[in-house]
């Protein structure tokens, strides 16, 4: 294998079990916070199998180009933060609440 295949391997693998752990937490909590977390955590998982995708061919790189800007692309890398960071924020206003 060569050492690309290895990392699309870890990273499919690892997302999985991260995207597996995701949806069983989700049956489990109803709390605002962590439910940005766990679609923060599938957003990622998306990214990977998009990326996968697109290096195998059988997706297009630039899907949706609006003025240059690969849309679709820029969307699968910053949703993941941009979720789990609203779901630290919520954390921290409930914190805030109770204090």
């Amino acid at each position: 294998m060569e050492y690309n295949e290895i990392i699309i391997l870890t990273r499919i693998v690892t997302g999985a079990i991260g995207a597996f752990f995701s949806i069983l937490l989700w049956s489990k909590t109803r709390e605002p916070a962590w439910i940005f977390i766990i679609i923060g955590s599938l957003c990622y998982y998306t990214e990977i199998i998009f990326s996968t995708l697109e290096t195998f061919g059988i997706l297009k790189k630039d899907i949706l180009v609006i003025a240059g800007i690969p849309l679709v692309k820029i969307l699968l890398i910053n949703l993941p933060i941009l979720f789990i960071t609203i779901g630290f924020i919520t954390i921290l206003i409930n914190k805030k609440n109770y204090s």
